[in-house]
């Protein structure tokens, strides 16, 4: 038994190389697509500005770690064989989604498919249980962290309403700026409006 604990180890790691780089890509596409489609400042800028991003961003992920760790599920009521095909189950289904989506040119949240994959595989495996210990459906949710997991799945959709809401309100404000007399004010309002996409990556995503 302990051989195949090993190979799940080394299929773990090889997939996490795998999620990896499709991870990186698809947050890379998410970043960068306006930017270099605009063409609003060099290649250069966007990349010196991309890879401080992906840095701090990487220097601060403790939490979603934890999330990985404990977040959504609780691994005290699960044995080691039952965490090892949760956390097999959501390499692959991340790498095979995350894949896919790159594939068509979809967008999508690596956090959000991290979120949902764990959260699914773990129901699933806290229904094995269930129906093998005979016990009531309702018992299932012993081996879900709920009160975690209904924070996590809230914020993302603030989030997603804020982005929504803040991204039409620049975005309004900018074409009320730019689409009327512009040849007046562009000398004006067009360095400021450069400068601020510039120095603030986060407004010109919303963009």
């Amino acid at each position: 038994m302990e051989q195949v604990y090993i190979f799940m180890l080394f299929v773990l790691f090889s997939l996490a190389i795998l999620d990896l780089v499709v991870g990186v890509s698809n947050d890379a596409v998410n970043f960068l697509n306006s930017a270099v489609g605009s063409r609003a400042v060099s290649l250069r800028t966007i990349m010196i500005v991309a890879s401080l991003g992906v840095a701090i961003g990487a220097v601060f992920s403790s939490g979603m770690m934890e999330v990985a760790r404990s977040g959504i599920f609780n691994p005290k009521e699960f044995y080691f064989d039952e965490i090892m095909v949760i956390f097999m189950t959501v390499m692959l289904a991340d790498v095979l989604l995350l894949d896919l989506f790159n594939s068509l040119g979809l967008p999508t949240s690596t956090t959000v498919s991290i979120v949902f994959e764990l959260l699914g595989a773990a129901f699933c495996v806290g229904i094995i249980k269930v129906y093998t210990d005979q016990e009531s459906l309702s018992a299932v949710f012993q081996y879900i962290n709920t009160t975690k997991a209904r924070e996590i799945i809230f914020s993302i959709f603030i989030s997603v309403l804020i982005a929504f809401t803040v991204g039409t309100i620049v975005q309004y404000l900018a074409r009320l700026i730019f689409s009327f007399r512009y040849e007046k004010n562009i000398k004006f309002t067009g360095g400021i409006f450069r400068r601020t996409i510039t120095d603030s990556p986060y407004l010109f995503y919303c963009l």
